[in-house]
């Protein structure tokens, strides 16, 4: 498919919590995002063998290919990078699993990465009240992004709370708890895509019941993947 830039697309340059972590709010990306939903909707979706609530289908390389043509700049500029960008990873997703199904580490924020030269990335394809993502602080620790030199007293701090008294319900987080604190969280709007360094601890914050929805018209469809 060809992608064009959006007429009215908008860039902010925001930062999360106390430590500061840099954000890119992207508004209005693409010219024509009904059409990377009519693309989904003609995709086979399967199970993925990592820790996302639900099933995924390859995106197009000439998505891959239009995000670096446009915004390259940018996000070499905002994140502090050198080199040649490239997607490790890049697939329309959508959630299908129940909030009482979900292993633990899926009822807690997570990172992708400890490492600071990785991205993560969200483009929202869905015009219902899904839910956003959210940014959050470790209680304990104090943490905000887990480094190479953070990872070992965080994972294993997060591995006693996890038979302790406040450990969490089964089901999605979505807000502050007795473990973690929200200190940011950015609307799930059509055509938006926000940009962050995989070692910050984030979430999806999913609205129920209808989030959870295997149809890519319907259901919270997202572009989501990895930029090194």
């Amino acid at each position: 498919m060809n992608l064009a830039s959006h007429p009215d697309i908008t860039v902010q340059r925001l930062t999360i919590g106390r430590e500061q972590a840099p954000l890119l709010v992207i508004d209005n990306l693409v010219a024509n995002p009904d059409e990377l939903v009519d693309v989904a909707a003609g995709k086979p979706f399967g199970d993925v063998v990592s820790y996302y609530p639900g099933i995924r289908a390859k995106a197009p390389l000439s998505y891959q290919q239009f995000v670096l043509d446009r915004m390259r700049g940018v996000f070499s500029e905002t994140f502090g990078l050198q080199g040649r960008l490239r997607f490790t990873a890049c697939y329309f997703s959508l959630v299908t699993t129940p909030p009482e199904k979900l292993a633990h580490l899926q009822c807690i924020p997570h990172i992708d990465s400890v490492l600071g030269t990785e991205l993560a990335f969200v483009h929202y394809l869905f015009k219902r009240n899904h839910g956003g993502t959210a940014f959050y602080r470790h209680r304990h620790t104090g943490f905000e992004v887990i480094t190479q030199e953070r990872r070992t007293e965080y994972f294993e701090r997060l591995e006693a709370e996890q038979a302790g008294p406040d450990k969490p319900d089964v089901g999605y987080i979505n807000g502050s708890t007795a473990l973690f604190e929200q200190v940011r969280s950015e609307e799930g709007i059509f055509n938006r895509m926000l940009v962050y360094r995989r070692n910050s601890l984030h979430s999806g914050s999913i609205v129920l019941p209808f989030a959870v929805n295997p149809d890519p018209r319907t259901g919270r469809l997202s572009v989501n993947g990895f930029i090194a």
